[in-house]
């Protein structure tokens, strides 16, 4: 167990933004999918509006700091690329 007032507020704090990082991971996961399910359904519309969500809040978790520009870039082109392919 820490022994000082900051490294003890240093632990809660971790432990706070764990969960919250552990939420929008399970999030982009669940994002993705939705797009992914579209795709293979070959269901152009709904996977189109799915898209347009998973492009809105991929580039929103990069402003929360939980993804990097460039992983967000990766993600929206790739899901942008099998949308277009249908």
């Amino acid at each position: 167990m820490a022994n000082h007032k900051s490294s003890i507020k240093r632990i809660r704090q971790t432990i706070v933004k764990a969960e919250r990082n552990r939420f929008y991971r399970t999030r982009l996961k669940n994002i993705v999918k939705a797009v992914n399910s579209a795709v293979e359904a070959g269901n152009k519309e709904e996977a189109t509006e799915a898209f347009k969500v998973a492009n809105k809040q991929i580039h929103r978790f990069v402003s929360k700091g939980v993804l990097k520009k460039e992983t967000a870039a990766r993600k929206v082109s790739r899901l942008n690329k099998a949308v277009n392919a249908i």
